[in-house]
């Protein structure tokens, strides 16, 4: 009989690859799609359309052929370690003082360990209510496949009642989270001496002219009075941010180039489409102004994602799931962003819920704590009880 692993062993084995938004993912899917197979279990490949040698979504069914059942959701990428002073090799499960550390042990490999241990404890034991797992990639990079998973498990398998994402949140009910739409923005500026600086266009001068619009809009979205869906979040509005920049060749030289990202994060109820236009009006109203004085300036922008909200939403069976699981009845709405927007855009019932703690995520030394671990187990042992 082929080995089953414990949730643990299984988590080990997932941080042992470094997936790495910009590398591969797919020697994790190749163990994941084999260790499956080893005990029965079909599951399917869904490559990232753009490299689909490198990238890949993975899902798989246990159970009946009927709709009805529930979804485990996780991403496969991690961020970078660059930069980082670790105590101990990121990609290598380390325990210590009761913690579990190694990158993505948090976000959210430890879930993902769970959602494959949980297909497999099904297949075994029996489940008259299916459960399927679902592997995405580049969520680190804007939650960019979990649109493609969604459509691809909608399209392929039964449709399930039920999506349970497991981002990081202490297995408390999240029900509710911001939306966001990022563009990358490229200001191509006319290179002067700097003593005459009013002949030539400084790419990084005008680019902080856009920059200040974002925080002059973050201000005045902070002054308004939120509605009772924005009061659930904090900040209670949506804010701007400019988290990379670079640009300019010497002091002395007005900028020729500045590039940096622009990202919203939307709350539920307001349109990532009036945003975008309001953004591109002040582009275009700042080209004009540039080119008053050089005509061959501009500004060029792309798009690089947009993730919506996920919307608080009445007689959520997947909530409600979770909620009769874990006896949690608390209200949870969190302003980072998460896939489950993309599986309820798609028209499933979702719900974030997973082990670890989201202020863990992303840092050097990432661990989670072994408790969170048992804690994860315990649910998906309850949730296979009324599964079957």
């Amino acid at each position: 009989m082929p080995t089953r692993l414990s949730p643990r062993e299984i988590l080990a084995k997932l941080v042992s690859f470094p997936t790495v938004s910009r590398d591969p993912n797919l020697p994790l899917i190749d163990w994941v799609e084999e260790y499956l197979a080893s005990h029965g279990i079909e599951s399917q490949r869904h490559p990232k359309p753009e490299e689909p040698e490198t990238k890949a979504a993975l899902f798989a069914h246990v159970g009946p052929m009927v709709e009805g059942g529930v979804i485990l959701s996780g991403h496969t990428d991690v961020v970078p370690v660059d930069g980082q002073e670790w105590d101990s090799d990121p990609f290598t499960l380390t325990e210590r003082d009761g913690k579990l550390y190694g990158r993505g042990s948090t976000d959210m490999k430890a879930f993902d360990a769970l959602a494959v241990w949980a297909v497999v404890e099904a297949k075994y034991r029996g489940v008259t209510r299916p459960i399927q797992l679902g592997l995405s990639y580049d969520e680190e990079l804007g939650c960019m496949g979990g649109k493609d998973l969604a459509e691809a498990m909608l399209a392929g398998l039964p449709k399930a009642s039920s999506v349970i994402v497991g981002e990081p949140t202490m297995l408390k009910a999240v029900t509710g989270h911001k939306g966001g739409v990022n563009f990358w923005v490229h200001v191509h500026g006319v290179e002067v001496h700097s003593s005459i600086l009013h002949r030539g266009v400084s790419a990084i001068m005008w680019g902080a002219k856009l920059i200040e619009w974002a925080n002059e809009t973050n201000a005045a979205n902070a002054e308004k009075t939120p509605d009772a869906i924005a009061a659930l979040f904090d900040p209670p509005f949506t804010n701007v941010h400019v988290g990379q920049i670079r640009g300019g060749t010497a002091h002395n030289i007005t900028a020729k180039d500045c590039e940096f990202g622009v990202g919203f994060r939307v709350i539920p109820g307001e349109d990532s489409q009036m945003w975008r236009e309001r953004f591109l009006a002040k582009v275009a109203e700042l080209q004009a102004q540039m080119q008053a004085v050089c005509p061959e300036a501009w500004i060029e922008v792309r798009e690089m994602f947009e993730l919506p909200p996920l919307n608080p939403t009445e007689n959520n069976s997947a909530e409600e799931l979770v909620r009769q699981v874990t006896g949690d009845n608390g209200v949870m709405q969190v302003s980072y962003g998460t896939e489950a927007s993309h599986f309820q855009r798609t028209g499933y019932d979702a719900v974030v819920c997973g082990p670890g703690d989201i202020g863990i995520a992303h840092q050097p030394n990432e661990y989670i704590e072994i408790s969170q671990v048992d804690a994860g187990q315990a649910f998906i042992e309850k949730l296979l009880e009324r599964l079957a």
